[in-house]
């Protein structure tokens, strides 16, 4: 029994062996594709630099081996090679200057199992370029940029004031609240209708948004986008995700079902009608990427992108209001004078309120919501820096390099409004600000979440004045989450109705 088990082990040990051994020489026979890559820390077999990495805050290991490597350089994250980019100079070379071939979108797993590889976020070339030109043009008829975006986020945060009014004087976590209303105005443009709080329907989607933004800012995530076949099969929730994200497309498909039956081709109502009739025009043209997959995936992408990072920010927005109660007191001051106490805020008085524009955007500068940016592949082989990048190499923006960078902002290290405000007190715009991206892939979202960003700030601090649960401080600022995404923390807090 003994020989045959140590006969056993042996030939286990030697199949393991041999398995390595052809995964190395697989990786080896890729090394002539590679070979002009950029520098990096030197990699082990089959594993990369995944040891090097901190899976919890990756964006800091590539920050300190941007001061080893220079401004590009690679990491392998298992067996695949990953260049990263680090500083402003840089990023604007590859992203506005050789935008077309840092254009695509690297199929990372997560994102993969999400969209099926469909929709406006997940793809690349001709796909992406009709999806992203179908998806600006229908947010902007639908009321992005134009007035009838601010009458709905106003109308939305009227149910928000509402919300936290009726928690009085008692202590509350404003997160779900924050989410529901955000979440409305891109519910409003993409179903043409907003859910009330309560709704089963509206807490399933937002269910599994949570799942999906904790995943994905986590270590296990990372892992999955490294080794995904090896999480697959290992126990744990994001089985339990996945399928509740297939429930969801499902959802959406249904939706998009019901609505072709009664289709008004000639007045759609939002944005899933209107690409129901553009599918219809399309027909069965070739290669036409209006058809139901994209469609799917582009409402999952609409929904996600446009709930979670508009509500991450107004939560961390909060947060440091109760930490730095002197910057509350200034916001609410100006806008005591700009708007007074009966009206609510519009976008024309932002224009007139320069600290408040410079608090925001110092909130989405210091959080660094997205260090990495969502990772973008190379289109072509490319010369870059006197390197060559070759065609479907995952490329990181390295945002977060840019965000900190000492020679850009005053302050960087700290929260401070002053980073954008000039010496009479003006709003001061930097073009280090780069939280909505640079380029090709900067986030179609942006003015959406503009407009939302400062009417629910300004109108919330109009009504109420935010205070922690413990003093000042000892509030913990650090996101909970800071992987692929820095996700504030969740806490608890009073809103006092200000008189």
């Amino acid at each position: 029994m003994y020989f045959l088990s140590l006969l056993a082990n042996n030939v286990i040990g030697l199949l393991l062996g041999l398995i390595v051994l052809v995964l190395f020489w697989k990786n080896m026979g890729k090394k002539s594709n590679t070979a002009r890559l950029p520098p990096g820390p030197s990699p082990v077999p089959i594993l990369g630099n995944i040891f090097q990495v901190d899976l919890k805050q990756p964006y800091k290991s590539y920050s300190m081996f941007s001061k080893k490597y220079g401004s590009v350089f690679t990491v392998w994250l298992g067996p695949k090679p990953v260049v990263v980019l680090s500083g402003f100079e840089t990023l604007k070379e590859a992203l506005l200057n050789q935008g077309e071939e840092f254009s695509g979108r690297a199929g990372y797993p997560i994102l993969l199992e999400v969209t099926k590889g469909f929709g406006v976020l997940a793809s690349s070339g001709g796909r992406w370029r009709d999806l992203r030109r179908f998806s600006i043009m229908t947010l902007k008829n639908f009321g992005m940029g134009r007035r009838s975006i601010e009458e709905r986020v106003q109308e939305e945060v009227g149910f928000l004031i509402k919300a936290f009014s009726e928690y009085g004087d008692s202590v509350f976590n404003p997160n779900n609240l924050l989410c529901n209303a955000v979440s409305n105005v891109i519910c409003s443009i993409v179903f043409g209708q907003r859910f009330e709080y309560n709704d089963p329907q509206f807490k399933f989607l937002q269910q599994g948004l949570d799942g999906y933004f904790n995943f994905l800012s986590s270590s296990k995530g990372q892992l999955f986008n490294v080794f995904p076949k090896l999480v697959w099969c290992l126990p744990g929730p994001h089985h339990h995700l996945f399928k509740h994200i297939e429930s969801i497309r499902e959802y959406f498909k249904q939706e998009a079902q019901r609505r072709m039956k009664n289709l008004n081709t000639d007045s759609p109502q939002d944005f899933i009608e209107a690409f129901l009739v553009r599918m219809l025009e399309q027909g069965d043209k070739p290669g036409s990427e209006f058809h139901f997959d994209n469609l799917v995936s582009s409402i999952w992408s609409l929904f996600s992108a446009g709930t979670e990072t508009t509500t991450s920010t107004l939560r961390q927005a909060l947060l440091l209001m109760m930490k730095y109660p002197h910057v509350q007191e200034r916001v609410q001051k100006e806008i005591d004078q700009v708007v007074g106490s009966i009206r609510t805020p519009s976008l024309q008085d932002r224009q007139n309120m320069p600290y408040t524009d410079a608090v925001i955007h110092e909130v989405q500068r210091s959080m660094d919501l997205a260090p990495t940016s969502v990772p973008h592949k190379m289109m072509s082989d490319t010369e870059f820096k006197g390197y060559c990048i070759p065609q479907g190499t995952m490329v990181l923006p390295l945002l977060s390099s840019v965000l900190s960078d000492p020679k850009l902002w005053k302050n960087p290290d700290v929260f401070d409004p002053e980073n954008f405000l000039n010496e009479n007190g003006s709003f001061k715009k930097n073009d280090g600000f780069l939280a909505f991206g640079l380029g090709k892939r900067a986030c179609l979202g942006e003015g959406l979440a503009r407009v939302e960003l400062f009417l629910y700030f300004s109108t919330l601090l109009q009504r109420f004045t935010f205070t922690a649960t413990q003093p000042p401080e000892e509030l913990d600022i650090n996101p909970a989450c800071c992987s692929f995404g820095r996700l504030p923390r969740m806490y608890t807090c009073y809103a006092k109705l200000r008189e």
